[in-house]
């Protein structure tokens, strides 16, 4: 198995003899971790992989003007992160939900997914997490199960490190009450 350099598989996106081996090598790099970081937005494995799919056409699609000035993972994740964020607006939009919980149809989504196996504890993160405001939990899931770093993140997000450190902070202690409460 070939060890993934950046350098030389953006070289090879640039050129149209190796543009479609490139490719399909970055998919193959960067799938998995995309489909969580999408799965934990969006929480239904069948909207994660059709949003991830979106993310894998739409980046095809703007190959060629993918410059190279960021990582290809921070520019496929604000590809994914805006395709969850359009997806969750029309969601919202489209959906009858009550305005006092507007997390009910996404915790309902992911209680009836015959894919999600987690337990009690894992389902109330879960429902903690939903509970946070749109912004503080794409940085928590980023920061959190992505480990990321905050320079990172504020590329993807383009917000300053400060903004970010204060959001993951407000999160964390958001999703500590909510357990606390909820135990």
């Amino acid at each position: 198995m070939k060890i993934y350099d950046e350098n030389t598989i953006i070289e090879q996106l640039h050129n149209p003899q190796t543009q479609r081996a490139a490719f399909e090598t970055v998919v193959n790099q960067y799938s998995e971790q995309l489909y969580w970081q999408i799965r934990r937005m969006v929480l239904s494995h069948d909207d994660a992989n059709d949003l991830l799919q979106n993310t894998f056409i739409k980046a095809w699609t703007h190959i060629d003007y993918f410059r190279g000035d960021a990582k290809i993972a921070t520019w496929l994740y604000r590809i994914a992160l805006n395709e969850c964020l359009t997806f969750l607006s029309k969601q919202q939009n489209s959906q009858a939900v009550p305005l006092d919980d507007p997390q009910a149809s996404a915790i309902s989504k992911l209680e009836s997914d015959p894919y999600f196996n987690g337990d009690e504890t894992q389902l109330l993160l879960q429902k903690a997490i939903q509970a946070l405001p749109e912004k503080q939990r794409m940085v928590f899931n980023l920061k959190y199960y992505q480990d990321m770093k905050y320079e990172e993140i504020s590329e993807i997000l383009g917000t300053t490190v400060g903004a970010l450190k204060a959001s993951y902070h407000y999160a964390v202690k958001k999703i500590e009450a909510f357990l606390k409460e909820s135990l």
